[in-house]
């Protein structure tokens, strides 16, 4: 037990250390995220919500920017990510999570999208971690948790793609 304790206040002082000394900190044109998030290190589960409907939404979206909703969710593309008009697609997934999923799939954007998902749908979602948007396989496998900013107030979390493929909520 002693150990333990000492293995888990010994990570915990790394990861606070860490965050503390970090000076360029990514943001998502808002106010700044955590550079380092415990979560994001320890953790990576997507969080269980009460199914939406499956929606499909589709828009060209060029160069000077635009904004996609899919239905509670929202993708705001910034001028200049994109060289030229796009048709893009974004399709809510009725699932016992929160998820996206963009084509054209493997669509590389030049400057960072916001994706926006809601998890208001998500009993008990105040009670749990930092949620954050997590990239994920088809079958809905973590293969990466990005730079998230989580708005409990909004039941909303917020993270920047550099490409298309899907997307859920986790924590």
């Amino acid at each position: 037990m002693r150990r333990s304790r000492f293995f888990l206040n010994t990570i915990l002082g790394v990861v606070i250390g860490a965050g503390a000394c970090s000076s360029d900190r990514p943001t998502l044109d808002g106010p700044s995220a955590p550079a380092y998030s415990l979560t994001s290190l320890v953790s990576g589960v997507l969080l269980r919500c009460s199914a939406l409907p499956y929606s499909s939404t589709s828009a060209t979206i060029g160069s000077g920017g635009g904004t996609l909703v899919m239905g509670p969710h929202r993708l705001v593309i910034p001028a200049g990510a994109l060289a030229g008009d796009t048709r893009i697609t974004g399709e809510v997934l009725s699932d016992n999570v929160n998820s996206v999923r963009f084509s054209p799939e493997g669509l590389q954007f030049q400057k960072s999208a916001t994706l926006t998902l809601s998890y208001r749908n998500c009993a008990g979602a105040a009670l749990l971690p930092v949620k954050q948007v997590a990239f994920t396989t088809e079958s809905l496998g973590i293969l990466e948790l990005l730079q998230s900013l989580d708005q409990p107030a909004q039941s909303e979390v917020s993270g920047g793609l550099k490409h298309f493929s899907r997307y859920a909520v986790a924590y």
